[in-house]
């Protein structure tokens, strides 16, 4: 189980990073949903991103930052669904992003459950 929990953690910890370099060559003009995003708010977003995605990597290095992980998770989990609410809010008709966050947030939950509840670290 702590095996499975790793793999997701890194994969999760990829996404993340991933994500935080789309976001610097991407502005949130190019999700016409995330537009109301201010871009202070967007950029803060970035750095957010690249603390969790280290986040959920730290308790590699040290076992006594092992609730780092689950909760760098539920951020994770909590960015998406601001982004399925601010995509909703926006009225647009094409969903098709929503569900990605959706998944992300629900991968993040059972992550965050794992480390919290199944195989703490």
């Amino acid at each position: 189980m702590n095996i499975l929990f790793w793999t997701l953690q890194v994969l999760l910890a990829l996404h993340t990073a991933t994500g935080a370099f789309w976001k610097i060559s991407n502005s949130e003009q190019s999700v016409p949903s995330l537009s109301a995003i201010p871009h202070p708010m967007w950029l803060a977003l970035i750095g957010l991103e690249v603390l969790c995605a280290a986040s959920l990597l730290l308790p590699a290095v040290a076992r006594s930052l092992g609730i780092a992980a689950p909760v760098a998770a539920v951020v994770i989990g909590l960015e998406m669904l601001l982004f399925t609410g601010v995509h909703f809010a926006s009225g647009t008709s094409e969903h098709g992003e929503v569900i990605y966050w959706l998944v992300v947030a629900a991968f993040c939950a059972f992550l965050a459950y794992g480390r919290f509840v199944l195989a703490p670290l």
